[in-house]
Formats: C-alpha cells, sequence, structure tokens
C-alpha cells in the first residue's frame, strides 16, 4: 500500500504510527490533552484495522505496571499519557527501564498542578530526564509520526524504553497534514520484537529480583552503556527511516548556523516559531541561527558541541521551569558546553512556560535583547 497524506491532529499522526507499528498490547488510562491517541486506537480495533489487547486500567500508575509486565513476555507494547498521569507513574518508570521493558510511550507535554492548568509546558517530563528513558521531543505531527517508529526501532534494540513527546494543543490538537509512512515501509524498517530474554514457563528466569550491592551495580553500568549506544543507533534509525520516506530529523538539527554569529537553541514546537523568526532575522541582514534538539535523552554532547563550536552567542529558549536552577535545557546545554574549546557565550530565557505564546516578532526581541552589552539586565521571563 503507497503511504497516504490526510489532515490530521498531531495526537491522531501518533495513533496512526502506532496502528502501523502492530503492538500486541496497549494499556490505556484517559488524561487531556492525551486521550484522543487512545480514542483513534480504539477506533482502529473497533473496525478491525488493528488487532491488539487494549487494558483499560484503573490508573497511570497501574497502565504502566501493565506494560512492563505485557513487555516483559516479548509483547510489543505501548501507551500515552500526559501531566499529572506521568507524574503518577514516576515509580514505575524507574522498574520499567530497571526491567529493560522497551516500552514506547507517548506523552502530551501539559502544565502540572498546582495551579491547575491544561496548557503547554515541558516540565512533566523534564521531571523524568534521570529515570532512565530515551527521551524524543517533536516539533509537529509529522515528526511525532515518524519519532515513534524510530522509538520502536531504537527502544528494542537497546532494551531501554522511550517515551516520544510533544506539546499539547500546539501539536497535539493542531491539524496539519500528515504523510502516513506505508505498512509495506513499516513491516521493513520494523522487524517483529523478539527479546533475548522474557518471562516464559519453558524457559524460567527471574527478573526485578533483590541483588546485591555488587549486582545492582553491575545493573546500572550496563544500562548507563546501552543509553550510550542510544546516539548512533537513533542516527542511524532515522537515516534508515528518512532513505524510505525522504523525511529525516537527525538527533539535533542544524538550521541556517552555517558562519552565524548567534544561534537560537530550543526544542519540541517553539523550533517551528523560532525557524520563522531565523529566516526573518536572515533577511533582515543578522547572522542568525537555529539549533532544535531533538534527541534529550541520552543528551547528545558532542553533537552540540560540534554545531556551536565558534559560535560566540547562544540563546536557549525553555518552555519549561525548574526552580532553583531555571530552564533544564539552557542547564544542561551549558553543562554540555563545559571545557569545551571554542565554547559560546550562552545566554538562557524561560519563553513560553505555562503555554504563554510566543511569536517570531517576541523571539526577534529577546534576540536583540541577548545581543545587547549588557544581556544580564534582560528578564529571563518571556510570555
Amino acid at each position: 500500500m503507497s503511504a497516504q497524506r490526510m489532515l490530521l491532529s498531531g495526537n491522531h499522526a501518533v495513533s496512526h504510527a502506532v496502528r502501523l507499528a502492530r503492538p500486541s498490547v496497549i494499556p490505556v488510562y484517559p488524561i487531556t490533552p492525551q486521550t484522543p491517541i487512545l480514542e483513534q486506537i480504539t477506533e482502529f480495533l473497533a473496525k478491525g484495522e488493528m488487532a491488539a489487547e487494549v487494558m483499560t486500567m484503573e490508573s497511570e500508575h497501574s497502565a504502566m505496571a501493565a506494560a512492563i509486565t505485557a513487555s516483559l513476555t516479548g509483547a510489543r507494547v505501548f501507551t500515552a499519557t500526559a501531566s499529572q498521569g506521568l507524574l503518577l507513574m514516576h515509580e514505575m518508570l524507574h522498574w520499567a527501564a530497571g526491567a529493560r521493558a522497551p516500552i514506547v510511550m507517548a506523552n502530551v507535554n501539559r502544565t502540572v498542578g498546582s495551579p491547575w492548568g491544561f496548557w503547554p509546558d515541558q516540565t512533566d517530563s523534564l521531571a523524568q530526564r534521570d529515570v532512565g528513558w530515551i527521551q524524543y521531543y517533536c516539533e509537529n505531527g509529522q515528526e511525532s509520526h515518524d519519532t515513534v517508529l524510530q522509538a520502536f526501532r531504537v527502544a528494542e534494540q537497546v532494551l531501554l524504553p522511550a517515551m516520544v513527546i510533544h506539546e499539547a494543543f500546539y501539536v497535539s490538537h493542531a491539524m496539519e497534514a500528515i504523510r502516513l509512512v506505508s505498512q509495506d515501509q513499516v513491516d521493513r524498517y520494523l522487524p517483529p520484537f523478539n527479546p533475548p530474554h522474557r518471562l516464559d514457563p519453558e524457559r524460567p528466569e527471574s527478573i526485578g529480583n533483590t541483588v546485591l550491592q555488587g549486582m545492582f551495580q553491575r545493573h546500572r553500568r550496563d544500562m548507563g552503556q546501552a543509553m550510550d549506544g542510544v546516539l548512533e543507533i537513533a542516527a542511524r534509525a532515522d537515516r534508515e527511516l528518512a532513505q524510505l520516506t525522504g523525511r529525516g530529523y537527525g538527533v539535533v538539527e542544524r538550521y541556517r548556523c552555517e558562519g552565524a554569529d548567534f544561534v537560537i537553541a530550543t526544542m519540541g514546537s517553539m523550533a517551528g516559531t523560532a525557524r520563522e523568526a531565523v529566516d526573518e532575522l536572515r533577511r533582515e541582514g543578522a547572522s542568525v541561527g537555529l539549533l532544535k534538539v531533538k534527541l534529550f535523552r541520552p543528551f547528545p554532547v558532542q553533537g552540540i558541541r560540534d554545531a556551536l563550536s565558534g559560535v560566540p552567542k547562544v540563546m536557549v529558549l525553555d518552555r519549561n521551569f525548574a526552580p532553583g536552577t531555571g530552564g533544564v535545557l539552557f542547564q544542561e546545554l551549558k553543562a554540555a558546553l563545559y571545557g569545551a574549546r571554542r565554547a559560546p557565550e550562552v545566554h538562557g530565557y524561560l519563553a513560553g512556560v505555562g503555554g504563554t505564546s510566543i511569536s517570531p516578532a517576541a523571539i526577534k526581541a529577546m534576540v536583540d535583547c541577548a545581543l545587547a552589552e549588557e544581556p544580564s539586565a534582560c528578564s529571563v521571563w518571556k510570555g
């Protein structure tokens, strides 16, 4: 079957990718603004367009517990959540990574309480950055569709779970023309899941048992080595999907960075807005580029160092806030550049926290501020 072009929301673009990936178990619990992903999947099932066991659980914590167990039997597993649901899963996210269960989960970035809100903000997923999950941040629905397939490919090779993340409403509910990967292409790209270890009465094994200190340390070391291998495998998975579809994203993207004196760094949907601002600034004669971080865990340190080597100034835009440290990407990027030769001067701005709208004009104003002789006098809070 040839690839289709459809008008879809970002959430439904994810649902179609899940259908094409052929998972056999999908534990679910609804939460705004993720629910349309699961609603569309159940519609596929009702129409006979998909064959999977959908398990309706009593909470997100239970949904992840069921996902872990199913994955450990050798099933390909998908689930989805957002915001408070992801926070409720926190304990089980550690278990999933420690059990080396390559679950793929879509997370729709939404503000976390208190106060209560339903707006785009990356704090929910960034609060999980140390649990041992691969994390992809997507700019739009097309990228989310393609990245779900990449996530299954990578997670099942390294035996670590993966999140595919996009933002509430700006991506989740926004409609755009999505070019679906064809089923034939997906079947060639994504082989059946066949893990080396699984829960099987014919081959008894113990998973998650109590261990001594040395074994625990070796287990964490092995997890770390698997995560270290993700960068190369993710880059290869991206290239191979690009060969099939013509669409590739890289683990980081450099946009108009050639000879740039100033680079905007961000991730998620704000990259699209920043791209427009860069185009306008270039037309006005400013030497400005964009660095989009797609793969956040593992953090692509060398790719970022290579992209920013020799750039005088970098401005990081964060749609998140960690009290006490500020923007998470800002902190991570500074750490990645520490000790690098020809490292840039780095300025961080909290832009769009809580879903506040950031326009290309606002980003241009931030660039002007960061280029000022005393950028420290500029407020880090924008929007």
